[in-house]
């Protein structure tokens, strides 16, 4: 089950480097996969995560289909310097308190590596469905935490895909930065 889950995960983050409507898809049957290996592995932040990239790849499959008001679909754009402050306040206040939270109550492994890839990836998804082009540097600061703690619960496929999407995510990056340059 990990390497389907592995293989449909590259698929859909190369798909969205491309900018494709088919990676949403992919990734709403990721999601669903890794929702069942985590849970056995005790990573239960990333149970809820897996629940909630559900409702988010729907949502962003959603938003990349639908026309904006000017009869266009949406561009890709840049966070404002609230936002991104917001950002960066947010993380680690929520990510703390999940992770405090989680480590007290339940017998989940690396409760605040756990709980950061939760609160990081959430805010991540929900950024590369509007296509905010930080996505991507957000997602390989989730890749790196995510490396590790994969590959301290002895899941050294998913470690290794992090280490894959942590590569495609730089691609992304680059990719869009183009396509943003040339926007505007």
């Amino acid at each position: 089950m990990e390497w389907v889950a592995a293989i449909s995960g590259l698929i859909n983050v190369y798909l969205l480097t491309k900018e494709t409507i088919w990676s949403w898809p992919f990734g709403v049957f990721n999601v669903v996969l890794y929702g069942f290996i985590f849970y056995h592995s005790k990573l239960y932040s990333d149970v809820i995560l897996q629940t909630f990239f559900t409702i988010l790849n729907i949502y962003g499959w959603y938003k990349w289909t639908t026309k904006t008001t000017e009869n266009h679909v949406l561009k890709i754009t840049r966070m404002n310097g609230r936002q991104i402050w917001m950002t960066m306040l947010i993380i680690p206040i929520v990510f703390s308190a999940w992770g405090y939270f989680i480590g007290n109550t339940t017998d989940a492994a690396y409760p605040y590596a756990d709980s950061f890839i939760l609160i990081s990836s959430l805010i991540a998804q929900y950024l590369i469905a509007i296509k905010k082009i930080e996505n991507w540097i957000l997602w390989i600061l989730v890749d790196l935490v995510a490396i590790t703690v994969y590959f301290l619960k002895n899941l050294y496929v998913t470690s290794a895909l992090y280490g894959v999407y942590m590569m495609l995510c730089v691609m992304g990056f680059v990719e869009w930065k183009k396509k943003l340059i040339s926007i505007q």
